[in-house]
């Protein structure tokens, strides 16, 4: 299967698609389809009957991610426009004037891909990494204006700050240029072992150039900033692990890497209220939570059929075979979902879930 197809298919679907070398460590691989319970969570397994296609209309621009606002709205990844606000009646619109910031998508020509939204600490701002072009766009969620930051000179996958200021980011592979969506379904295909993470100070930004914390990444893909106990955790997509690494923020100081939990193609990552972590995986269409310190881990919401059961089954063979996987990527796999799943939207006070990927809509859960 030709690789512009694949890539047409998907919907560019490269963030976080591959899984994994075997790992050496003990840590415990999900597996689908079974519900290994962690240690500290009380949450439910959902089936895709429990969920609700959100919007109802699927008129999303491939919503990779997104934050809830305080007053219910989401605000959501959108390849057209940057961000979008997207209301609890499933009305949207474009947010934060990203042309202004010098924001286009204009294929093929001008090509983008805003993949991970997060806020800063303040909760006044919104960090918008886009995969292809290595820019990254701080939001001001009151004014709705935007402002581009730095630009890396690869694609830039997640992006978070922490609480003195500095940014954080991961590099899957090294994309950039025309070819960006090629070079990125290659990593995926194969280990270039070219991902990394960077820090970039407070009054580094502009033409600075960031800091590389971390290189030899399997394609590295999201992560979160856990301050309280010190630690970044780091999904390696085609790596098929979770890291731990212990973080000075003060200083930006990385040690101790560790590895958490063994999973098929891990992407997104979030943390919840508990200090636990949901990790999407698109190639084993799952959501899993795991437990940092355990690494215990669960699935929490899995749509099984038969023709991806099959699929995942055999994208793993060929792994371990070393051999070329790509063509199997296809709506197969990802079926009944509209897209491949890359991450979660959690909403405060137990409110709804969404599951996040490369479709046209989000898939709601209520808790």
């Amino acid at each position: 299967m030709r690789l512009e197809f694949l890539i047409a298919v998907v919907g560019f679907g490269f963030c976080a698609c591959a899984p994994s070398n075997e790992s050496e460590s003990s840590a415990p691989e999900a597996t689908t389809g079974q519900n290994n319970p962690a240690d500290k969570t009380t949450e439910p397994h959902w089936a895709f009957e429990d969920g609700e296609f959100f919007p109802a209309d699927r008129s999303l621009h491939r919503p990779e991610d997104g934050v809830a606002l305080p007053d219910g709205r989401l605000l959501v990844a959108d390849r057209a426009h940057g961000l979008i606000a997207l209301s609890p009646d499933g009305s949207h619109r474009p947010f934060g004037n990203f042309a202004a910031a010098g924001y286009e998508y204009a294929p093929p020509g001008k090509n983008a891909g805003p993949n991970s939204v997060a806020f800063e600490p303040d909760g006044k701002h919104v960090l918008v990494a886009d995969v292809f072009t290595g820019a990254i766009y701080r939001v001001d969620v009151a004014s709705e204006t935007t402002e581009l930051i730095y630009t890396h000179e690869f694609g830039v996958n997640t992006v978070l700050a922490d609480a003195t200021g500095a940014i954080w980011f991961t590099q899957s592979t090294e994309n950039n240029g025309p070819d960006s969506e090629q070079r990125l379904f290659a990593a995926i295909d194969a280990p270039f072992s070219d991902g990394g993470l960077f820090r970039l100070t407070p009054d580094a930004e502009g033409d600075a150039r960031a800091e590389l914390k971390v290189d030899g990444l399997d394609f590295a893909n999201g992560f979160v900033i856990d301050e309280a106990r010190g630690e970044i955790f780091l999904a390696e997509s085609v790596g098929g692990r979770i890291n731990g690494f212990t973080v000075s923020f003060e200083t930006g100081e990385i040690s101790d890497r560790r590895l958490v939990a063994a999973i098929t193609g891990p992407d997104n990552v979030e943390m919840d209220e508990d200090g636990q972590l949901w990790v999407a995986s698109p190639i084993g269409n799952e959501v899993l939570l795991v437990d940092p310190e355990s690494g215990a881990v669960r699935s929490v919401f899995h749509p099984q059929n038969d023709e991806s059961d099959a699929l995942i089954a055999d994208w793993r063979r060929r792994s371990e075979a070393g051999e070329s996987r790509i063509e199997l990527m296809g709506p197969d796999m990802w079926e009944p979902m509209p897209g491949l799943i890359t991450g979660v939207i959690l909403t405060p006070d137990g409110g709804p879930v969404y599951i996040s990927g490369l479709g046209d809509a989000l898939l709601k859960l209520e808790r």
